[in-house]
């Protein structure tokens, strides 16, 4: 069958690997000039099922509602004249209870579980390079409230299969000497074993390649206007290149996914979320974390990747513009370098800023769409790294008509 992606990052790609290796002709659509040049370009790089919890929680409320004020804000709220953001904003806050919370991480937890298996089964595929590190991942915790608390929390992610130990702070440095220079910063710390980290934007960009060797038919700097309908199915893509016909049809646009379908009636939960990264040079190997982390109640996630520290931060609601300038890293780059001083280059950063394309729940639409030949990949939020590979799989044996390894409650299209 002829099967056109749309949209060339991480989601795309690994979708592409899947329907290639199902025996599927495959073309990938992209307006950028090459894979993983938007919202997989620099993210955080943690793959990470030990993180699996919901952002809407009882928390994020209380969040936005201080950033209107303050600026440091984990999750920062920028409300617009947009009534694509009001409603998403009103079905994200619907999410942020207890009970939906629990719900939401309980479904999002075996899932990011199966996919980190896939994407393991990939590289061993492929062999493809992308700085990956395998070997845990540590999230602390700076105030002994909180981190008892975190410990509490934790069961949702055990009764899930996954293997979690606790660290006070003397283990937590001793697992990972980078952490040395913050120990007492440091109450304790949860360390997931089996996590790993690694660069996305490399692993995607290596795995077009293995895809275009395989006879994928990449067509990048090519802008999707619009989807051409024709007796109740998608009959093609209309480019500002010209028309793409295809038997079958993969949306994995990201933030734009709604845009493009909505004048077929299709209407997907998808709103950006902002994020922040900062990739610094390393000066002294010897004071770099070892291992990925987040700083958890800054929401700072941080990365070695080869010779390179990556650090993350800030979820901001605040509409489709993905510019920065430096002010928006101070507070970032200020909490990073008392945590690893002397590790990396706090002076020359290499700043950029993505836009998770986030659901009120956190989980990605996988399904098929209205149209039978439409197929929706998109919605992965701010776990699309980690999630990337289960849902090309999952996409590819749904369009097989194969039963996929695992539930897909909670990605199912509800238009």
């Amino acid at each position: 069958m002829k099967i056109a992606v749309l949209g060339a990052g991480i989601v795309g790609v690994t979708a592409a690997w899947q329907l290639l290796k199902d025996g599927h002709e495959v073309t990938v659509i992209d307006r950028l000039p090459g894979p993983a040049e938007f919202t997989s370009f620099a993210n955080a790089g943690l793959v990470a099922p030990g993180h699996a919890f919901a952002w809407a929680s009882p928390a994020a409320p209380r969040m936005m509602l201080r950033s209107l004020i303050s600026g440091d804000q984990a999750i920062r709220f920028r409300p617009r004249l947009s009534l694509r953001q009001w409603v998403w904003v009103a079905q994200f806050l619907g999410q942020c209870t207890d009970e939906r919370a629990r719900l939401n991480t309980a479904v999002k937890a075996p899932f990011c579980r199966y996919s980190q298996k896939v994407l393991n089964e990939v590289v061993d595929e492929t062999g493809v390079n992308y700085a990956g590190q395998k070997g845990g991942l540590l999230y602390f915790y700076r105030t002994p409230e909180v981190f008892e608390a975190a410990d509490k929390k934790c069961q949702i992610l055990r009764d899930a299969g996954m293997s979690i130990e606790v660290l006070d702070a003397d283990q937590t440095v001793a697992k990972d000497l980078g952490l040395a220079a913050a120990a007492g910063q440091i109450a304790g710390a949860v360390y997931t074993p089996d996590d790993e980290s690694g660069d996305a934007n490399f692993f995607t960009i290596a795995l077009a390649k293995k895809c275009a060797e395989a006879g994928a038919n990449f067509r990048y700097g090519e802008e999707i206007l619009d989807l051409r309908e024709r007796d109740g199915l998608i009959s093609a893509i209309i480019t500002d290149k010209g028309d793409l016909v295809a038997d079958a049809f993969v949306l994995s646009l990201g933030v734009y996914s709604p845009h493009l379908v909505e004048r077929l009636g299709i209407r997907l939960p998808i709103y950006p979320v902002k994020g922040y990264s900062a990739t610094l040079p390393v000066t002294d190997a010897a004071k770099m974390p070892r291992l990925g982390g987040v700083d958890e109640e800054n929401l700072l996630a941080y990365c070695p990747m080869d010779e390179r520290l990556r650090l993350t931060a800030t979820a901001e609601i605040s509409g489709y513009s993905n510019g920065h300038r430096p002010g928006d890293f101070r507070v970032m780059l200020k909490r990073a370098r008392a945590l690893f001083d002397g590790a990396a280059d706090f002076e020359n950063p290499t700043m950029w800023a993505g836009l998770r394309p986030m659901t009120p729940t956190g989980m990605p639409i996988i399904d098929r769409s209205p149209y039978p030949n439409l197929w929706l990949n998109t919605g992965h939020g701010h776990m699309g790294w980690t999630m990337s590979n289960g849902s090309a799989r999952i996409l590819a044996d749904l369009i097989a008509q194969r039963q996929p390894a695992i539930s897909r409650a909670g990605m199912e299209y509800h238009g």
